[in-house]
């Protein structure tokens, strides 16, 4: 009913908020210099020489065969949906060697799918799921469990906390951790942790180019140039620049991108990374829609979406979601031998968010035509929306620094894979709020529209709004972990590890008087924990084609899980939480396909309510889930590859609740029973290849329990390739091709739709 989205000529700018990246450096280089203590200094006698001195010959041959392999490793994630090995776990290891569920997305299954941004990505995984949260972010939630508001993202195997809309332009893959991750991260989510990898140079010169056009005036353009500049060094070079009037959903696209990567003594025994990542959004924003009832006076366990194209879009056209995210980094990797080595990363980041967005209602029933109110009995091109406003305008500065060690020796009589570390982190957020028209600020005023009105309909100059500080948030923290899988039979490991944190947080609210901007009254609190997190296994490999684990992990989430504290939540412990496993990771006697399988139970032993009645934050709540995983990817033929993934989660309870929680004994919000994806790929000829696939998610219901559930979906994707030469390849994709209407993201007020279709069409010009 509604035509996409046009682009406003305005774009009212941002509140100073950017500080000086320069002034963060001091720290980050102090951090550079971790030491580890916790190591055993005879191991290290044992594998590392006496004195600095320059590497012999074979020495240096060996540690390049390390290169050469890792070079294998990076080109089969560029050709293959198969991943062998991971870094989610701080070092590098083999997937067989994980005793906890590991999901990995290569390059090649992100460009056969199109996949643009991480929640792309994201979505082609399974347990997956998303909360349509009151700040316009979109909460990522795995298994049921909070993923982004804890933190949980990394880059790199560091920390990337902030909201923004995370592009694949410069990734190499995405992994997913399942469960309980605090021993390797510190705090941080029941369900797991997002570890984003991004490219690497190499020691060859290759450059791709990459031009995407399709639906809604869509256009991505897409550079990866990598540089060999000697015999040891390497630079690489990302470029992006995408924009649309519709990216399917209702927001329009305009966006930048440019990262680039050096790196110095490749495949020798000290390597050298700097780096750099800009990302520059501008796009529109589809805050959401409301639910409707049939009829009404029909029951709310009928509510559903409002049946409009999946494009349909109905804020203004003013509405943005703007913001930038900057990050510098600098690496170093001490190679003690080919099997024992230091990485030591640094990483200052920047980022700036300006959302201005419309929460689009159904308007009252006096404003509706006949004085009724809005249902789908009566719903048409003339029911009457209200939009009003929600902003968020803030920044965040960080700086992280970790050290690293990964080493395998024989120490006693058994062998040993050992990961030991250290890692600090500085944590800045400032927040700012809105001058209302009582404290003399200027609200600009939007009209209504109908669903038939034209799509982005109606423009408010958002650079009349005047922006307060509303609350600074400042946290330290500090970790140490060790752990060692030890071989104690042919067949057999054992798993051991700890890790200890402590942090500290600074939180101050800024309160003005209702009808004026004077006096400021600054209200302070405090947060500080110290946590232990454990982690536990074996492991049964009875040959080299078969994996078998038994695992247990634990995991803790601090009351400043979204930077705020209050005078009901500073002095509440940490949540704790502990997931247990049963998993196998099984692969082909060729070694092109593999499958992974997991039994689980996660449970959340105190989750934190509040009791409405006295706002106490208490640890009252409980709740667990447990069910299947299934991964497979890989190559069946020479011809045929396939990847795919599977959760079915049967159990889901609130085993404790208080008052105003999600109600005891019901299953818990944003947990659909089942969800996954497949995608296959086949090679017809030698020039043509073709793909399809699935995604899926069973009902699930929006935060608080509202009583209704969100509809059951399943999308279908298509995709033809062909080979125009060795150099240029085109290709077709076809994604939602029925144009399903569904519910993406959702919130107790709203959702926002999942993209209709789109027909998109790249050439690739390698050289």
């Amino acid at each position: 009913m509604a035509r996409r989205r046009s682009r406003s000529a305005a774009a009212p700018a941002a509140p100073a908020t950017r500080s000086s990246l320069a002034q963060a450096l001091p720290l980050g280089a102090l951090a550079a210099g971790f030491g580890l203590a916790c190591l055993a200094p005879q191991v290290l006698a044992q594998q590392a020489p006496a004195a600095a001195t320059e590497p012999a010959a074979a020495e240096v041959s060996t540690l390049r065969k390390i290169t050469v392999k890792a070079k294998k490793d990076e080109e089969r994630g560029k050709d293959s949906l198969q991943a062998t090995t991971t870094t989610i776990g701080k070092g590098k290891q083999e997937l067989r060697d994980v005793a906890q569920s590991v999901t990995v997305v290569t390059e090649k299954l992100m460009d056969d799918r199109n996949l643009d941004t991480m929640k792309d990505v994201l979505k082609n995984t399974a347990g997956i799921s998303f909360l349509a949260a009151e700040g316009g972010e979109e909460d990522i939630r795995l298994r049921g469990f909070p993923l982004q508001s804890t933190g949980d993202v990394f880059v790199d195997g560091m920390r990337d906390p902030a909201f923004y809309d995370r592009d694949t332009f410069f990734h190499d893959r995405i992994e997913v951790l399942r469960g309980s991750a605090s021993m390797m991260f510190g705090r941080g989510s029941t369900g797991g942790a997002v570890n984003q990898v991004t490219k690497t140079p190499r020691l060859i010169n290759e450059n791709q180019v990459d031009v995407t056009v399709g639906s809604h005036d869509y256009l991505r353009v897409v550079g990866d140039f990598n540089i060999r500049t000697g015999d040891s060094s390497a630079l690489r070079l990302g470029v992006m620049d995408t924009k649309a009037d519709n990216n399917g959903a209702g927001s329009s696209i305009n966006k930048t991108g440019l990262a680039g990567t050096y790196r110095t003594g490749i495949g020798e025994k000290d390597e050298f990374t700097l780096s750099f990542y800009h990302l520059d959004n501008d796009n529109g924003m589809n805050y959401g829609l409301p639910w409707i009832r049939p009829t009404a006076t029909s029951a709310v366990s009928t509510t559903t979406m409002l049946p409009v194209d999946p494009s349909a879009y109905y804020g203004m056209t003013s509405d943005r979601n703007q913001g930038e995210a900057t990050t510098v980094g600098f690496g170093h990797v001490h190679r003690f031998s080919p099997t024992m080595e230091l990485n030591t990363k640094v990483r200052i980041g920047d980022y700036d968010r300006n959302q201005r967005a419309s929460t689009v209602r159904l308007a009252a029933a006096t404003l509706q035509p006949g004085g009724v109110a809005a249902s789908l009995a009566n719903f048409s091109n003339a029911t009457v929306l209200t939009r009003g406003t929600q902003l968020k305008v803030q920044n965040v500065r960080n700086i992280y620094a970790q050290t690293d060690f990964s080493g395998k020796f024989e120490g006693l009589g058994v062998k040993h894979e050992v990961l030991a570390g250290a890692d600090y982190a500085l944590e800045k957020k400032k927040v700012y709020a809105a001058v209302t028209a009582a404290q003399g600020g200027v609200v600009p005023t939007k009209a209504t529209t109908t669903v038939g009105a034209d799509s982005g309909s109606g423009w408010v100059d958002e650079s009349l709004r005047s922006f307060r500080t509303g609350n600074e948030y400042v946290s330290r923290g500090v970790g140490f972990y060790a752990q060692d899988l030890v071989q104690v039979a042919p067949m057999w490991k054992v798993l051991v590890g700890a890790r200890y944190d402590r942090l500290d947080g600074d939180y101050d609210i800024h309160t003005v008087p209702t009808a004026s901007l004077s006096p400021v009254t600054t209200t302070s609190y405090k947060m500080e924990v110290s946590e232990w997190s454990k982690r536990a296994g074996v492991i049964f490999q009875p040959s080299e084609r078969m994996s078998f684990h038994l695992s247990g992990a634990t995991s803790f989430n601090t009351s400043g899980d979204a930077y705020s504290l209050s005078a009901g939540n500073a002095a509440v412990p940490p949540e704790q939480s502990i997931n247990a496993e049963l998993g196998g990771y099984l692969t082909s006697a060729d070694g092109n396909f593999t499958g992974r399988f997991a039994i689980f139970r996660t449970t959340k032993l105190h989750e934190r309510n509040t009791d409405p009645d006295s706002a106490l934050v208490t640890l009252s709540g409980k709740r667990h889930v447990a069910g299947l995983e299934i991964d497979l990817s890989g190559r069946l033929t020479p011809s045929w590859e396939v990847f795919g993934s599977y959760m079915w989660l049967p159990v889901a309870n609130i085993d404790v609740g208080v008052a105003g929680s999600e109600g005891q004994g019901t299953r818990p919000s944003l947990t659909p029973k089942h969800s996954g994806t497949i995608w296959t790929t086949y090679q017809l000829t030698p020039k043509v290849r073709v793909g399809g696939g699935l995604n899926a998610r069973s009902s699930q219901t929006p935060n608080r329990n509202p009583g209704w559930a969100a509809p059951k979906f399943i999308t279908g994707d298509l995709m033809a390739e062909y080979k125009v030469s060795e150099d240029f390849t085109v290709k077709a994709n076809v994604s939602n091709v029925t144009n399903k209407l569904y519910a993406d993201s959702l919130y107790s007020g709203h959702y926002v739709p999942g993209a209709g279709r789109l027909i998109q069409v790249t050439g690739s010009l390698k050289f």
